[in-house]
């Protein structure tokens, strides 16, 4: 995808990991082909930043090179510890893979957009609860049986609740929801289904025919095999084609936006019990560091015997197969080298893009503001609320409102008080000087704060135009 800063190449491993040795060649492909800057996004995925097309094909040569397959088609999401997690109450990755696998023989991919998902969570330790998806299984205990649970449109909170059913059942209604969205154009989601198709789709488990068609152009029920969404997948025959064009580069624009920055039930940073070892969670500071930092980080695991990498959502790397002596050493190397090593760090809290310099559409150094405002105000930044610093008003590091957002403009660094940095600022101080006013902020709430109040609580009793008030005038 274009940014300002050049190309950005987004991978997402088959595999589900990497090697240490394979994420180093990365880390060097970044130093050679890119900026030097890499990611890991809210969602989980490997980004290199600041190529060029020639440079983006010699990137990918070298990643064949080291044989590290990457998924492409609509993103079937499963945790970082799926498999491995003694907690988990079902391994949900062959469910998904058989899901995968059923979009390709429905031949959806063209037709849906680019920012359509399913998650597939086994539960445990390390659950997808933030993150969003059109389509979402969780499994659950029934007496001795395993379900899953089927909900569309949102996080483990918003979404809504269709069904219990076993995984073949599951299968079929994931598919047939996503058919449903795709008739309805490749800028529909599950959200845009009617209330009709939804109960369609809660009732499958309770039919035992194959799941009637909901045509969203004549809102009827149609109950003919001829037109199912599920019709001959049990079959193995090929979908029925449906009447929509499929549109060139569905992949180009596939956005990772969805991903809550709130604090998920299970933060991935710190150490999780496997059966034979541990895993160590190591968070990237705004989900970005530079790719030295990943080899040396990388090159201390290999060297502490870590069998595997994994990318978590919440901008994190699980480091596999550590002892609890060799996590304590990973986790001092990798507070060393800038990383989280901590859920309470501050600058968990705080969703920052790349800014000036290193992006052309940035206006305001965000990431060095980021640091200083975690330095000197860390006493605003708790569970409740997350601090939004946007170099432009496209607010790619976090789309959805924020109870603060510093965004850049022509004018400085604007504050939005409960918005996106797609609104229209409330005051501005110079960009160089903005932390002050976010300190100004965090000094009011120390003083207004009643007790066991959240920063978030204090801020909407101080108003919008108080707290816009407090950031022009220190």
């Amino acid at each position: 995808m274009q940014t300002g800063d050049g190309l950005l190449v987004r991978l997402n491993p088959v595999a589900g990991g990497l090697s240490a040795k394979s994420l180093i060649g990365l880390g060097e492909s970044a130093l050679r082909h890119g900026n030097g800057i890499m990611e890991v996004t809210a969602r989980g995925s490997l980004q290199i930043r600041g190529l060029t097309a020639e440079s983006a094909r010699l990137l990918a040569a070298e990643v064949d090179a080291l044989g590290i397959a990457v998924r492409s088609g609509v993103p079937v999401e499963t945790g970082p510890l799926a498999g491995i997690d003694p907690q988990d109450i079902a391994d949900p990755r062959p469910l998904a893979e058989r899901i995968r696998t059923a979009i390709e023989e429905a031949e959806l991919t063209a037709r849906l957009g680019p920012k359509v998902s399913v998650v597939v969570d086994g539960g445990g330790q390390l659950s997808l609860d933030a993150v969003t998806a059109d389509v979402r299984l969780k499994a659950v205990r029934c007496g001795e049986d395993v379900r899953w649970g089927v909900l569309v449109a949102g996080d483990a909170r918003s979404a809504k609740p269709l069904a219990t059913v076993d995984a073949d059942a599951a299968r079929d209604i994931a598919v047939a929801a996503l058919r449903m969205v795709a008739e309805k154009g490749r800028d529909a989601h599950t959200r845009d289904l009617s209330e009709r198709q939804l109960a369609s789709l809660a009732s499958w488990h309770s039919v035992t025919s194959v799941l009637p068609d909901i045509s969203p152009s004549r809102g009827e029920i149609i109950p003919s095999a001829r037109l199912s969404p599920i019709f001959g997948l049990a079959r193995g025959e090929p979908a029925q084609e449906l009447p929509i064009s499929p549109l060139e580069g569905e992949m180009s624009g596939r956005t990772e936006r969805g991903a809550q920055e709130r604090e998920p039930a299970g933060s991935p940073i710190g150490t999780f019990k496997l059966s034979n070892n541990q895993a160590l969670g190591i968070a990237l500071p705004y989900g970005s560091m530079p790719a030295q930092n990943l080899i040396d980080l990388a090159t201390q695991a290999l060297n502490l015997g870590a069998t595997e990498i994994r990318l978590a959502p919440g901008r994190a790397l699980l480091f596999l197969g550590l002892s609890p002596t060799t996590c304590a050493s990973l986790r001092a190397s990798a507070a060393a080298l800038g990383f989280v090593n901590s859920s309470a760090d501050p600058r968990t809290r705080i969703a920052a893009c790349p800014g000036t310099p290193a992006c052309a559409s940035g206006r305001i150094a965000t990431r060095a503001m980021a640091e200083t405002i975690a330095t000197e105000s860390p006493d605003l930044l708790d569970t409740s609320l997350t601090l939004h610093i946007s170099g432009c008003a496209k607010g790619c590091a976090h789309p959805g409102a924020a109870m603060l957002t510093l965004v850049g403009d022509e004018n400085g660094a604007g504050l939005v008080v409960d918005g996106t940095a797609k609104a229209l600022p409330a005051a501005y101080r110079p960009g160089y000087d903005a932390a002050r006013g976010v300190a100004g902020i965090a000094a009011a709430i120390h003083d207004a704060r009643h007790q066991g109040e959240t920063a978030a609580a204090c801020l909407t009793r101080l108003g919008a135009a108080g707290i816009a008030e407090l950031y022009r005038r220190n």
